[in-house]
């Protein structure tokens, strides 16, 4: 499992925005200038965080975007999976049926071992706890 350049620009821009005053709406040029992320990149980024509620956008001249929630509430997990789908190290992981062998494998309970434990690890960070951090 990694990460991919989505992922990264993703957790660094709502962490951006975290570091920012409740409700102060944040330029996209200065985000993703702040993130290293091209604009049109973050943009995408930031429609998708928009659809789950996760950030408010608005236009004109004080427009911009700002956390919807505050991030005491918003997980590491939430961000990952908005922007990378839902954790899984293997397909095996993936559902029912989609790999024939997951009830006599001797690997897939390691498999799902890693799975429940990086999901509760990112369950147990908060965009608070890493816009803190520096």
């Amino acid at each position: 499992m990694e990460l991919t350049r989505k992922g990264e620009y993703a957790i660094r821009g709502i962490v951006c925005l975290a570091q920012h005053p409740p409700g102060e709406m944040v330029l996209l040029g200065d985000l993703a200038a702040s993130t290293d992320a091209p604009p049109a990149f973050m943009a995408k980024i930031l429609q998708l965080f928009a659809k789950r509620g996760i950030v408010r956008s608005s236009r004109g001249m004080k427009g911009g975007f700002t956390l919807a929630r505050p991030a005491s509430g918003i997980t590491l997990r939430e961000i990952v999976e908005t922007v990378e789908g839902p954790i899984v190290p293997n397909r095996c992981l993936t559902g029912q049926g989609s790999c024939g062998r997951d009830r006599s494998c001797s690997v897939h309970p390691v498999w799902k071992r890693v799975q429940t434990q990086v999901v509760s690890i990112l369950d147990c960070v908060t965009i608070a706890e890493l816009a803190k951090t520096k």
